[in-house]
């Protein structure tokens, strides 16, 4: 399995979250499989999205395309991190 980390700041959480909601389909069409939306305990508008994709390199294309970058500005980004990973094992307790 292929997950990315994106942790970001943004300037509004609900301006920032219409703007992903809307983009769900261009996200599902891009790969993205699952996604969890978290924030930092003290802080709303320190957001991590945590996603599942069917691969890195569509992963990688579609959060370095020109839409995206554009996207990112208008929901207010400030200086994302990406951070690629592939599941290395997966357990319950």
């Amino acid at each position: 399995m292929e997950y990315v980390l994106i942790i970001h700041e943004v300037k509004d959480y609900d301006a920032w979250k219409k703007i992903f909601d809307d983009a769900a389909s261009i996200r599902k069409d891009a790969g993205e499989q699952s996604y969890h939306v978290l924030k930092y305990e003290n802080n709303s508008n320190k957001i991590v999205h945590f996603s599942k994709w069917r691969s890195l390199a569509n992963a990688k294309a579609f959060f370095e395309s020109p839409q995206l970058v554009e996207i990112r500005k208008q929901a207010g980004v400030k200086a994302p991190e990406f951070i690629y990973l592939e599941q290395l094992e997966e357990g319950v307790l």
